[in-house]
């Protein structure tokens, strides 16, 4: 759709029609005085050559310069003076083509009328450039204050991004340090999948919105990692229904969650421990459950519990400006997160 923003250009364009408006309406009125075209359009001429130059100067001055509330006051005497100028230059060059006597008592006894006309046609234009070059740059100041917060937002996602990957990164190299000694199959199958995990993180875009299944693919290659580590202790299930895999989410979101509940479910425990996912749509969202198990007397877990859950909170906020969209419950020994992505 084309802009429909004023531009310097078409300012200039519309004012250079209103000069020549301007002109033929003075020697129309002119010649209705009596006065030959010839004497009428010379005036008009050069009564819109002087104004042009005056209206050209106060809209250069207010290009660069923006009066205050305070200084209006001399916006108006300098309109003043430049209308005054315009009736001097008529009054003195005008005569120099001899157009008779009555022309020249014509142009004295006009005098006040040309300032005031003058006056009005260039405090008019003092006031649409004033207006024009004041939303100008509101609108850059704008611009610039949005491309700022654009950059801290960005900062602050990567900044969440680069806490959330070293932990996860000391507890694989230590898990494959434990294996190289009596299962180093294990161990150099360990190190594929933390490169193949790494590749994969690297190559996305906190602010990229990617299906689910990409997702869901990448958070398998984290499960394979994790389920070495743990070995049967870790259980998962994983369900989606058909109609949200191509259902976009913020990149890396649920490694962090499923991280969080891997972390709360068999760190205190001995057993077998089985974490689920079930995602599906619900109207204009991608709801997204993750749940595990966990002690209450060990756990405790509460709302915000972890900086997983809050990080993925901030960059849900970051990402959508909204602070509803991750819940948490703890009831009967499962704890169980909900986030919702609109779908836009």
């Amino acid at each position: 759709m084309a802009s429909t923003q004023l531009s310097p250009g078409k300012l200039f364009g519309a004012f250079a029609i209103s000069g020549i408006v301007w002109a033929a309406l003075q020697a129309y009125i002119l010649h209705s005085f009596g006065f030959f075209w010839v004497v009428s359009a010379a005036d008009a001429g050069l009564s819109a050559v002087l104004l042009s130059v005056a209206c050209w100067l106060i809209n250069n001055n207010l290009r660069y310069y923006q009066p205050d509330k305070g200084s209006y006051i001399y916006l108006l005497v300098w309109c003043g003076a430049l209308a005054f100028g315009c009736a001097t230059g008529c009054r003195y060059i005008l005569p120099l083509f001899n157009f008779g006597g009555v022309y020249d008592n014509f142009l004295k006894q006009s005098l006040v009328i040309r300032v005031f006309t003058d006056f009005l046609a260039i405090g008019w234009m003092a006031m649409i450039s004033a207006l024009f070059y004041s939303q100008l740059d509101q609108k850059r100041t704008e611009q610039r204050k949005t491309e700022a917060e654009k950059l801290a937002r960005d900062a602050e996602l990567y900044n969440l991004r680069q806490q959330l990957q070293p932990h996860f990164l000391f507890n694989s190299l230590n898990s494959i340090n434990a294996l190289i000694g009596f299962k180093p199959e294990l161990a150099r199958k360990m190190v594929q999948q933390l490169s193949d995990f790494l590749r994969g993180t690297l190559k996305k875009d906190d602010n990229l919105l990617v299906p689910l299944s990409d997702e869901l693919a990448h958070l398998n290659l984290y499960l394979d990692i994790e389920k070495v580590r743990f070995g049967h202790r870790l259980q998962t299930e994983i369900s989606c229904d058909g109609n949200c895999e191509t259902a976009l989410l913020p990149s890396l979101l649920l490694q962090p969650l499923v991280e969080n509940a891997i972390k709360f479910g068999l760190y205190d425990t001995t057993g077998e421990v089985t974490i689920s996912l079930r995602a599906e749509m619900d109207e204009q969202y991608l709801v997204i459950m993750i749940q595990n198990p966990y002690d209450a007397k060990t756990s405790r877990p509460r709302k915000g519990t972890g900086f997983g859950l809050s990080g993925v909170q901030r960059r849900l906020y970051l990402i959508f400006a909204r602070n509803d969209l991750m819940e948490t419950h703890a009831n009967d020994d499962i704890f169980t997160t909900i986030i919702k992505i609109p779908q836009q």
